[in-house]
């Protein structure tokens, strides 16, 4: 996946006439993507310490899954709804750990450059639990994963690119191109594996990461008082309130819904 434009020049808008002089864009933001980094750990070691419990490596046991906070629809009936949260730090087993934390790593830095460390986190974490209420909701089958927020990124990618697809140009374009080709094949991937993927959880966290991601994504212009001219970023002042509001209603739902028996 290409990265977006930093610290270097990039290319807006239609493509220039031969012999045309380019003027350079410089960026005027960029955040160190240390919160994305910090969740690929948390998931690593939570992973070490559930085989540890369990006595192997490969496949950690679904009892200490359960304990530790796996999605247990009856335990959530009970007022556990922290499980809702907790499951995405868990995992089913090494080959589900790897790909769930290649696909972090691939997407989480560019995510936080973008959005910023505040609300990247919002995306995540509201994408994470839109993930296991949707599953909750509608599986009755236990559930772990980080699957349901690493959609949401893709979500919240895609509809930053969208959103700045005039002023990003071509790059814009192929980004988005790019999120919407990713979201269609691993939602393929998983139809295409019914009662092992926990498709419910995928869909859910996509829909809320791409209506956070709305709500919080930069808006991008070009800066011409500067030169080289500056591409700035802001914020629309409604987002964080929408966040909350997006936080209440999953709660609400997880409140007031039984989930699936």
């Amino acid at each position: 996946m290409t990265q977006p434009p930093d610290e270097r020049e990039a290319q807006t808008g239609p493509p220039e006439p031969a012999g045309a002089q380019r003027i350079p864009v410089r960026v005027a933001w960029g955040t160190q993507p240390r919160a994305a980094y910090a969740i690929l750990a948390a998931i690593a070691i939570i992973y070490l310490l559930s085989a540890l419990l369990s006595g192997g490596l490969f496949q950690p046991s679904l009892l200490v899954l359960i304990v530790l906070g796996a999605k247990e629809n009856s335990l959530i009936d009970a007022g556990q709804y922290w499980r809702l949260l907790t499951a995405t730090l868990l995992h089913a087993n090494l080959i589900h750990v790897f790909f769930n934390s290649f696909a972090l790593y691939a997407l989480g830095p560019e995510s936080e450059r973008i959005y910023g460390t505040a609300r990247f986190l919002a995306v995540y974490l509201l994408a994470g639990i839109g993930g296991s209420v949707a599953s909750y909701l509608l599986s009755p089958v236990p559930s772990v994963g980080a699957s349901g927020a690493i959609f949401g990124l893709i979500g919240a990618l895609g509809i930053f690119y969208y959103l700045n697809r005039a002023t990003l140009g071509d790059f814009g374009r192929a980004q988005l191109q790019s999120m919407a080709a990713i979201a269609v094949i691993n939602l393929i991937i998983g139809f295409s594996s019914p009662g092992v993927i926990d498709n419910w959880g995928h869909m859910g966290g996509l829909a809320v990461g791409t209506l956070t991601g709305l709500a919080l994504a930069p808006r991008l212009a070009i800066n011409l008082d500067r030169y080289p001219p500056v591409l700035v970023r802001s914020f629309p002042p409604w987002g964080w309130g929408a966040a909350l509001a997006t936080f209440a209603a999953l709660a609400a739902l997880a409140l007031l819904l039984p989930g699936a028996g």
